[in-house]
């Protein structure tokens, strides 16, 4: 069907959309990317794993990468829950980085890290771009309670909120397209997600 047909039916059917225009810049539907099912488009690269618990994702053993590996993405808002029993527990969200195969430290050197460790402050804290860019604070809850992260990717332009506080603006300088992916650092940092979604901007 030709666009302007299109647009002239769908006028009709939905008489608050009057234009092509609005429709094209209708924000797209977010993807769930896990809700508590099994890992069916997920990989993972290097040791330890992430088990299933209570409809959450719990790590164990590293350093190892758990990747969407459907699809990758160019812009886009990845939002999540995450939860660390102990202050100085280590993981991390990585994006944009090419396949990794087997190995996640191809995320760490071709992507970036946004960290989770609330004992660790400037560079290598919660809200940090790892090793890149500090945050301004960290309004992170006492250990074993959830926190939310919302992590905005445009072009270079990174901005990164941990329940619903922007903490980081970041400028970029890797590539602008890639896969996302969580970290599972260390057998003794058990840290659980849920609720991962990512709305393509």
């Amino acid at each position: 069907m030709k666009l302007p047909l299109l647009c002239a039916l769908l006028a009709l059917s939905a008489p608050g959309l009057t234009s092509c225009q609005q429709m094209a810049t209708r924000p797209a539907a977010p993807i769930v990317l896990w809700n508590g099912g099994p890992l069916t488009d997920w990989k993972m690269a290097g040791p330890g794993e992430f088990l299933i618990e209570d409809g959450t994702l719990r790590a164990t053993g590293g350093m190892g990468l758990l990747w969407y590996a459907k699809r990758d993405f160019k812009d886009f808002r990845l939002e999540l829950e995450w939860m660390a029993p102990e202050a100085d527990d280590n993981s991390g969200i990585f994006v944009r980085f090419p396949d990794p195969g087997t190995d996640p430290w191809i995320a760490v050197n071709e992507g970036y890290e946004i960290q989770i460790c609330d004992a660790a402050d400037g560079l290598h804290g919660t809200g940090s771009v790892y090793s890149f860019c500090a945050p301004s604070h960290k309004p992170t809850k006492p250990a074993g309670e959830w926190n939310s992260y919302s992590i905005t990717v445009v072009g270079q332009d990174y901005t990164i909120a941990v329940n619903g506080e922007i903490v980081n603006r970041f400028l970029g300088f890797r590539g602008e397209k890639g896969y996302v992916g969580l970290q599972n650092h260390d057998d003794g940092s058990p840290v659980r997600f849920r609720n991962i979604r990512i709305t393509p901007l």
